[in-house]
Order: C-alpha cells, then structure tokens, then sequence
C-alpha cells in the first residue's frame, strides 16, 4: 500500500490553493465542499475563480506565492503547469509539514487527491496511487450507477439513533444484527422511497419493541423487454435484495441471472389462454408472502402498468395493507422500436402513437378501428400474433391503406432478436409462412420504412 488513505477535517481551517484556472477552480471547489476556509494566489484567474472571489467564497492574493503564505494552512493544492512553482511550492510545504499535493506530479506530492463518491456522509475514496487515473474515473461511475444517493440519508438516520441503539444492545454482535436489519430491510427501502418519517418511526417502534409481526413488502419490478442493461437502478437493487421473486415467462434468462442468488424464485408465467398460476391465485400469492415479513420481487417483462396487469395486483396489495413499490421498466414498445431502428414518432411519418393489446380480458379483440385505422400514426400491438388476420382485415376495412409498412419484432433487444418487414395486406402470409415465436411485437405505421436506414442494432455487435 503506497498511500494511508484517511479523511482530513478541515471544516473553517486554512487551506491554500496555487494557480487560479480550470485545475485550480475544480480544487477550490471541492475543499468549499468540505467547508475549508480557501486561499488561492495567482497572478490571473478564471473566471469561475474570479466569480468565487466576487461571491466573497474565497480569498484571493493576485501575485506569486511567498514563503510567509504557507504559514498556518492545513493543507496545499499546487495547480500550476509551472513545473518550476509547481516545485517550489512542495518545497516550501515539506519546510514546514504541510501536506501538500501538485497536480500531475505525484513525485511532488506528500497526499493525493483521489476520485470520490460522495453520498455524504458516506464517502468513498478511490486511488491508484496516480497510476492510471483514468481507469479511477471509470471504476468511480460504476460505483456511482450502483449506490443510491438516498445511502447518505439513511446514515444520517443511523447516526441520530446510535446513541439508543447503543444504550439498548450490550452486546457489539446485537448491536451489528440490528443494524443490518435496518440496512438491508423495509426500513432502508422507505429511506431510498423517500419516506423518511416514516422509517424514523419504523426504527423507533423496533427500538421499543412495539413492533408486532413485520409485514414484509413487495416490490413490482418492470424487467423491460430483455436486454439487462435495460434495467434501471433501482430495479436492479431490488431484484437483489427479495427474498422471493415471481416472475413471468416475458423476464428474460439473462434478466433472471441478476437477482439474489438465494431467492426463492416462483415461475409464474403466462401464456395466450394458458395461465401457470391464475391472476387471482398471484394476487393473493404477494400478501401471503409478505404477511409473512418476506420482501417479494414480483418482476414483469416490460413495464408492469403497460398491459402488465400491475394495478390489478397493487390494488389487492392496498386493500390487504402491504408496502409496496412500483418501479417502471422501458416497455417492450419502447425497447423493441428502438432496437430495430423504428421510431415510434417522427415530425415527417407519426405525430402520435398507440399501444394496442391484441386480446382483451375476455379473449375478444373488440377495438375502436375507426381510432387506430388513420394516417400519421404508428399503431404497436403487443400479444397479437394470433390475430394477425383479422386485425390486417379490420384495419383495412376501416380505410388503412393494404401497402401500410409492418414490422414484427420477435425477441425484442435480445441477441436472438429477429425483425421481419412487410404490408398490411401480407401480415397474415407473413405469419403463416415464417416461424415467427412470442413474444413478438407488431409495429405498423410509416415510420417503418426509416429501419433500413436508422437500424444500428443488426449493425453492431451487442456488447
């Protein structure tokens, strides 16, 4: 280890700052981040300096540094392209054991300044002990993607209970058994939620015991159309951290692969008239589930409000008491189109879009033709495959044109994706003639003839 990494507090303490441009402003502002009291000498500045200077932030000494100006500073940023001040000024430090740091120049330096992820109070410091500082800014985004901001919050809450946690657990292992409750459970989530008050009661309650059984919670996830790097963040979190995930037959394999490792998993998956576990059975399934204290994943392909029966099952959800949460998923429309090279919209082709479902909860497909058969709209039917004849029949019958472009997106933003092209009038000898498996999605409308042009997904390799 060539560096001690420690955290310096230097709240209302001098620090000095050498060079007033681009380097040095970005310096500047991040020790105003940790409240230093900031001096920067130079012999011109930026303008950001100067606007720091004028907001009365820090002091500013327009000359070149003098060995009287390190007198009393807690610490020195030299952030010249000076070689020669830049070794002054680590002289004139290690004279009188300042710590000091020169950009760009590690040899000169007795601290670096590493990359941070700042989720105050909770701080990481990253370094490669100024080896590859570059590679340092590509593992700080990962850890960025990955943490929440809400972490920061959820110390703070800790911090204002540590006294009482302390006062009640003798015993460190109690004292790490709670906490990890609290970190990795309900009252976390509410944290990452927003619901700060109410997880202060939540912890409170446990503190005084007047906790009953713990109500678990459930968490409706949309998995999107089957690329995982589709995920959003806070999906990818939850999916991690469930003790029993239920999953569709749309939730892709590699979507599968990122939740908890020793979840629970329960297939129930559904197919066109043929249901592994009824609606009613799942509902009922999630407030089993989390009457018992479990946190359940219920994760859907897509997005669980978009013809993703979500509200049928939040809404047993709300009248049987349970948490839950709702996390919104890109929608196979929205992935598919894009992965295809299709936009849904286009100031020349569409100026509005619908999202059809090819069956209603009856089996019918009793829709407002008269609505979707119009010029300058894309129509995106999804479960529709098996009806192809008579939605191509309808639509024509409602005056759309036989020559209307059609694409069908089978697979949709997978490595297996397939994209067949066609008209209306020859949808259904499409269908017929090619092996074509759901799930599949049926684009129709203009802007279907932009995909030979805009494609990028068949163009490059997926990464």
């Amino acid at each position: 280890m060539n560096y001690l990494p420690i955290f310096i507090d230097i709240k209302q303490k001098p620090c000095l700052v050498v060079g007033g441009g681009a380097i040095a402003y970005r310096k500047i502002n991040l020790l105003l981040k940790a409240y230093a009291q900031v001096t920067c000498i130079a012999k011109s500045s930026c303008k950001n300096v100067a606007k720091l200077v004028n907001d009365k932030k820090i002091i500013y000494i327009e000359r070149s540094i003098e060995p009287s100006d390190v007198n009393g500073q807690v610490l020195i940023i030299s952030a010249t392209n000076n070689a020669t001040l830049n070794k002054k000024v680590s002289e004139l430090a290690n004279q009188n054991n300042i710590p000091v740091n020169v950009i760009d120049s590690p040899d000169l330096c007795t601290f670096i300044m590493p990359s941070i992820v700042d989720r105050s109070p909770i701080l990481i410091a990253i370094s490669s002990a100024g080896k590859a500082p570059v590679l340092v800014r590509i593992i700080r985004a990962k850890l960025e993607s990955t943490l929440p901001h809400a972490y920061g919050k959820l110390a703070e809450l800790a911090g204002n209970f540590r006294d009482q946690v302390k006062a009640k657990f003798s015993k460190i292992e109690d004292k790490r058994y709670f906490w990890e409750k609290v970190f990795s459970g309900i009252i976390a989530e509410k944290v990452f939620s927003g619901k700060i008050q109410e997880a202060k009661a939540d912890l409170q309650a446990q503190l005084n015991n007047t906790v009953e059984a713990q109500v678990g919670a459930v968490y409706l996830v949309g998995g999107g159309p089957g690329d995982p790097d589709l995920l959003t963040f806070r999906a990818l979190r939850l999916m991690q951290q469930a003790d029993v995930v239920l999953y569709d037959r749309l939730v892709s394999d590699r979507v599968m692969e990122l939740v908890r490792r020793d979840a629970q998993l329960i297939y129930v998956g559904k197919e066109c008239d043929n249901h592994t576990v009824p609606q009613g059975d799942i509902n009922q399934l999630l407030v089993d589930l989390a009457k018992k204290g479990r946190r359940v994943c219920r994760l859907k392909g897509g997005d669980p409000f978009i013809f993703g029966r979500g509200g049928e099952e939040i809404e047993t959800l709300a009248e049987n008491g349970i948490p839950f949460q709702v996390v919104p998923g890109i929608t196979a429309a929205s992935g598919c189109s894009t992965y295809s090279g299709i936009p849904l919209t286009h100031r020349d082709y569409s100026q509005s879009c619908r999202f059809v479902t090819g069956h209603l909860k009856d089996g019918s497909m009793n829709l407002p033709w008269h609505e979707l058969a119009i010029e300058q709209q894309t129509i995106v039917f999804y479960m529709a495959l098996n009806s192809v004849e008579y939605l191509s029949r309808q639509l024509i019958l409602h005056n759309m044109r036989p020559d209307m472009p059609v694409a069908l997106v089978e697979k949709g933003t997978t490595p297996e994706q397939k994209v067949y092209t066609t008209t209306l009038k020859e949808l259904p000898h499409l269908v017929e003639n090619e092996t074509i498996h759901a799930p599949t999605l049926i684009i129709i409308g203009e802007v279907v003839k932009l995909r030979e042009k805009l494609n990028w997904f068949d163009a490059k390799p997926m990464i």
